[in-house]
């Protein structure tokens, strides 16, 4: 049986270290490239043509931020949950529990009012860290929260 985790200080801030190194290095690639491409391409396309590349490039770049900025926040008041589109807040209160299988890609939070998130900011690839952010998550939850005593 796992050593129970205590809680850390509030506030805290979960993020993925390997999945941001890839997105953001991703990014600055694609727009590197796209900027060169668009100064280099031959002539027969115009300045529209390369603004458009250009364009290309940080809209590809944007999605990779959207990938990137993941995180699961947690403070005082509650869990505040960034994911690729949608960012999510919750008042201690209304988690139940977290949870994190094996194999899963990141842990699912359930909410008294039946719901369950995903929480992209703590990656299920990156094993030990992602099993130490759900214990820790899962001990304030127990120390703040309603949840259901085991």
């Amino acid at each position: 049986m796992p050593e129970p985790v205590s809680p850390p200080p509030l506030p805290v801030i979960w993020r993925p270290r390997r999945p941001r190194i890839v997105a953001y290095g991703c990014a600055a690639l694609i727009v590197i490239g796209a900027v060169i491409m668009a100064v280099f391409i031959a002539e027969p396309f115009k300045l529209p043509d390369r603004i458009g590349i250009v364009l290309f490039g940080c809209a590809v770049a944007f999605v990779l931020h959207l990938l990137g900025r993941v995180r699961v926040e947690a403070d005082d008041e509650g869990v505040t949950i960034v994911n690729a589109v949608r960012t999510h807040r919750y008042t201690w209160p209304e988690i139940l529990e977290v949870t994190l299988l094996v194999g899963d890609p990141w842990p699912r939070i359930d909410f008294s009012d039946g719901r369950t998130i995903g929480a992209m900011g703590i990656q299920g690839s990156e094993k030990d860290r992602a099993r130490r952010a759900t214990a820790e998550l899962e001990a304030l939850i127990r120390e703040r929260a309603e949840a259901r005593e085991d």
